[in-house]
């Protein structure tokens, strides 16, 4: 007898493709470049997160070859296991100095770094703030965290206030999140973080800044969100993606030393993945010497 446990998948799938929303996977034939080869036809390619074209960048491309030649490929292990190397903690280096951060602590992508930190820092009990349109991964994050979350209005400052006063009686730095893009991605406009900011500080809640789509982008030297608006708070915790404009892959928490000896103890994606490939790592450290040596291409785009 033929068994119907997955008769419900065939269902989906059928009514996706009536309603003409059944995803497919495009075939990119050649490197990231602004002209691409999809399905074997050469197309101008207008939706990459690839801002700066770095994702095949002589110097990027060397950088990678040459750390595999010395480290290999893969890492071996989770970083608390054995697989903590030297490309690693260089990384973590530059990265706080390109950010003006005490510390920094690299993903393994953006999503994990989201749902990484959000869960290390509220739990049951206590509240989150986010906003409405912030990314897919910070939204599964606040639901993995178990926290409550308060969903305001995009950038509404006043509606946020008003929960952030409901909630008074709650609130302290240990058990309240503001949580909030820096560049939103699917309209690309850019979070009030001087207020949140202000915010934060007013009311006693943690602050945190998605800026995967304005790291390497954004601000004089391209550090993101916060420089962009002049916003100088060393409290707010910054996250960001390798996998953007920098042109390479993985994610990155940015903040005070604590914070990071906090999150390698206390984040689980961290604790229980397989780290970054070293020839990621050195890759991504030379991308951001690009970013900070060669600003022509930031100003291009």
């Amino acid at each position: 007898m033929k068994s119907r446990i997955f008769d419900f998948i065939d269902e989906d799938l059928t009514g996706l493709k009536k309603s003409g929303l059944c995803r497919q996977l495009p075939f990119i034939d050649s490197p990231q470049e602004p002209r691409v080869k999809i399905n074997g036809k050469e197309t101008i390619l207008l939706c990459s997160n690839n801002y700066l074209g770095l994702a095949n960048h002589p110097k990027v491309k060397e950088a990678a070859i040459s750390a595999i030649e010395k480290y290999g490929f893969g890492s071996g292990a989770s970083r608390l296991v054995s697989g903590n190397m030297e490309p690693h903690m260089e990384l973590e280096e530059r990265l706080a100095r390109f950010k003006g951060s005490e510390a920094a602590l690299v993903f393994n992508s953006g999503y994990h770094a989201n749902i990484g930190i959000i869960s290390a820092l509220v739990g049951r009990g206590d509240v989150v703030f986010s906003d409405k349109l912030n990314h897919g991964s910070i939204v599964d994050g606040c639901i993995l965290s178990r926290a409550e979350v308060k969903r305001y209005p995009h950038k509404d400052m006043n509606v946020l206030e008003g929960l952030l006063k409901k909630h008074t009686s709650h609130l302290t730095p240990h058990t309240s999140l503001i949580i909030t893009d820096g560049v939103f991605s699917m309209d690309g406009d850019v979070a009030p973080l001087k207020e949140l900011s202000e915010l934060s500080e007013k009311y006693g809640c943690m602050l945190m800044a998605d800026d995967a789509h304005a790291t390497g982008v954004l601000g004089a030297n391209g550090k993101g969100t916060l420089e962009h608006l002049g916003v100088e708070n060393p409290e707010i915790i910054q996250m960001g993606t390798l996998g953007k404009a920098l042109g390479c892959f993985g994610a990155y928490i940015a903040g005070s030393r604590k914070l990071i000896d906090y999150l390698i103890n206390k984040s689980r994606p961290f604790i229980y993945t397989t780290s970054l490939p070293p020839a990621v790592c050195a890759a991504s450290i030379a991308a951001i010497d690009i970013v900070e040596n060669e600003p022509q291409i930031r100003q291009d785009l």
